[in-house]
């Protein structure tokens, strides 16, 4: 029997007395709303709004609320925060709340982000928020709550803190291999692009002709998506009768398209189609032939981003690359054979990447929920619930941390093979 389950049944062995929120809490007025133009990126006083983001800003003023625990509410967001230091309130539409003794505050955070229905939309919702009820057990047995979601939420952001430096290595391995891979310090025939291939570029039908769009069944790729990397589906399709009065072009499948023009980073940036598609005329097919693998191409060009965006002629936003520019562009040529063994050995690094990417969220996510369930349990106050739930809750740990270490011990072992096997095919590079 856990210690909650001892304090349940030797202080509130009946159940517990439920209270609005809006009656345990006293709502507490900040000396300053600041604007969202008096956010600093450093400062003394950290700046709390009702945004996503946990700390908004910085700011050096000497008014402020002094350290406490304070339940923060976003009237407009519905975010919920915790608060146990010193703080200076940003924009407005924050709702900051103390508890009236003897409850803890960090038991009420738990509980309110535990028990409230979100209304969603954009209006005031502190008048539905302050009426969610909140169960009241005697102070040891909030204490211990806490004790327990701590440390459940402390696992939580340190499986994803080692994950994320998990796939950041793995992503800076893969890099490290692709350029050292493609160095070619040995003499290797080096071509102009368009020597070895063919270039396509491309064009939208007129948006405006719905007989153009509207139940269209030919992929058609624009530049934003460009930043996907390997294309398996395009976020729209034209008509025939779109693709017949555009200036669009087939690409079949396995072309590079390399984005000559587009907002932000996307200018430079490459992937290549694994399907056949058609194209806007912000981006450029490039065909290789048969001396030319396609994938070597595409690893290639990915390190030669920064290259290409220089290439390009104007400023950031403005400069373009063209096809005469791509033509031109001069690669290195190794044997057919070395390309293809280029292209193995990446292509084993990018997939551990792509597991690791593919992973991380959906194990984050499953510990959210394990976590969202536990709390709930550990918030209803019964007896039987707690007890069968504590036990249940060690199994799981217990299973997700051996199916965890056996996780990364597969990463690891793919990527020792992965590394061996760069050693290995990284030597014959010359033609």
């Amino acid at each position: 029997m856990s210690k909650l389950d001892e304090l349940i049944k030797e202080l509130c062995p009946n159940g517990v007395e439920y209270k609005e929120l809006g009656e345990i809490c006293i709502t507490v007025t900040s000396p300053l709303k600041l604007k969202k133009s008096d956010y600093k990126i450093e400062g003394k006083i950290p700046i709390i709004d009702q945004g996503e983001e946990y700390i908004a800003g910085y700011i050096d003023f000497n008014e402020y609320l002094p350290k406490d625990e304070y339940i923060l509410f976003g009237d407009h967001s519905e975010i919920i925060k915790y608060v146990n230091f010193e703080f200076i309130q940003g924009a407005d539409g924050l709702k900051i709340l103390r508890t009236k003794n003897p409850i803890k505050a960090k038991y009420i955070y738990y509980c309110f982000n535990n028990f409230y229905k979100k209304e969603n939309g954009y209006k005031r919702h502190w008048s539905n928020a302050k009426r969610t009820l909140i169960p009241i057990p005697p102070l040891e047995v909030q204490d211990e709550i806490v004790k327990i979601l701590d440390d459940y939420t402390k696992s939580v952001e340190e499986l994803k803190e080692k994950l994320n430096e998990e796939l950041i290595a793995r992503k800076k391995q893969y890099s490290w291999y692709r350029d050292y891979l493609l160095k070619f310090e040995n003499k290797v025939e080096i071509v102009k692009l368009g020597s070895v291939s063919e270039l396509k570029s491309g064009g939208t039908p007129k948006t405006e002709n719905l007989e153009y769009w509207e139940n269209g069944i030919i992929p058609w790729m624009s530049s934003g998506e460009v930043n996907k990397g390997n294309i398996y589906e395009t976020e729209k399709k034209i008509t025939k009768e779109g693709y017949e009065n555009s200036n669009t072009k087939m690409l079949p499948k396995n072309t590079v398209v390399i984005a000559l023009a587009g907002q932000g980073k996307t200018r430079g940036t490459v992937a290549i189609t694994r399907i056949e598609l058609c194209t806007n005329q912000s981006l450029c097919g490039i065909i290789p032939n048969e001396k030319l693998n396609s994938d070597y191409l595409y690893h290639y060009l990915k390190t030669q981003y920064e290259n290409l965006r220089q290439l390009s002629s104007g400023d950031g936003t403005r400069g373009g690359l063209n096809l005469k520019m791509i033509d031109n562009y001069l690669i290195p040529l190794p044997l057919l054979e070395v390309q293809k063994r280029i292209v193995e050995v990446l292509d084993n690094f990018e997939k551990i990447c792509n597991d690791l990417n593919i992973g991380l969220p959906a194990e984050i996510e499953a510990r959210q929920k394990q976590y969202e369930f536990y709390r709930n349990f550990l918030l209803t106050f019964n007896n039987e619930e707690i007890y069968a739930l504590s036990k249940q809750a060690s199994k799981q740990a217990s299973k997700q941390a051996s199916k965890q270490a056996s996780k990364q011990e597969a990463s690891k072992q793919a990527s020792k093979q992965a590394s061996k096997q760069a050693s290995k095919q990284a030597s014959p590079k010359s033609n």
